[in-house]
């Protein structure tokens, strides 16, 4: 178990290298008009990868979460970069994050975490016929890959370090995949 780095500093940004602030202006199909604000991504989109180990194992990885200040445990997920489709970005991440690239992946949908206020989807993409591959990443330190039984994620929800709601639906998303009880649209 990793040590939380210790925050030195924080200050209000009114505009980030990741999200920007707009308002939007809107006239309802009953004439009710509303200014709402959302979070504009400036990103490429991103990617979130359920790497199957085997037929009921999953890569899962933990790294610290600025955003709660604890070590989470998830997916490895990252953004896009430019000309980069989402099976590229995702094995990229894959080779980055886990030290694993895949001869297989496969898109089973897009999540948003709050469709209500933010623009930014994410790429939910099973990964298998894992090899070990690695690339220099851009994470502060190494991750700590923990395999994880699909079988048990009833197991994985009372976890403490598991809050990431994409993680969670993805993984339920490959669960339904994997058992032929979902095929994601074309």
């Amino acid at each position: 178990m990793h040590k939380r780095p210790t925050i030195l500093a924080t200050r209000s940004v009114s505009s980030s290298h990741f999200l920007r602030a707009e308002q939007v202006d809107l006239e309802f199909s009953n004439g009710e008009r509303r200014t709402f604000e959302r979070l504009q991504s400036s990103g490429l989109g991103a990617v979130i990868i359920v790497p199957m180990q085997d037929a009921d194992t999953v890569l899962l990885v933990r790294e610290y979460a600025v955003g709660v200040d604890r070590y989470e445990l998830g997916l490895p997920k990252g953004r896009l970069d430019r000309d980069e489709t989402a099976e590229q970005g995702a094995n990229r991440e894959l080779k980055e994050e886990i030290g694993f690239g895949a001869r297989e992946l496969h898109i089973l949908g897009t999540l948003s975490v709050s469709p209500a206020y933010m623009t930014a989807m994410t790429n939910v993409v099973i990964a298998r016929e894992l090899h070990e591959e690695r690339l220099a990443g851009d994470e502060p330190e190494p991750l700590e890959v923990v395999p994880w039984k699909l079988s048990g994620l009833h197991a994985l929800l009372e976890h403490p370090e598991v809050s990431d709601s994409r993680s969670i639906a993805a993984l339920f998303m490959a669960r339904e995949f994997l058992a032929g009880r979902y095929r994601p649209q074309p």
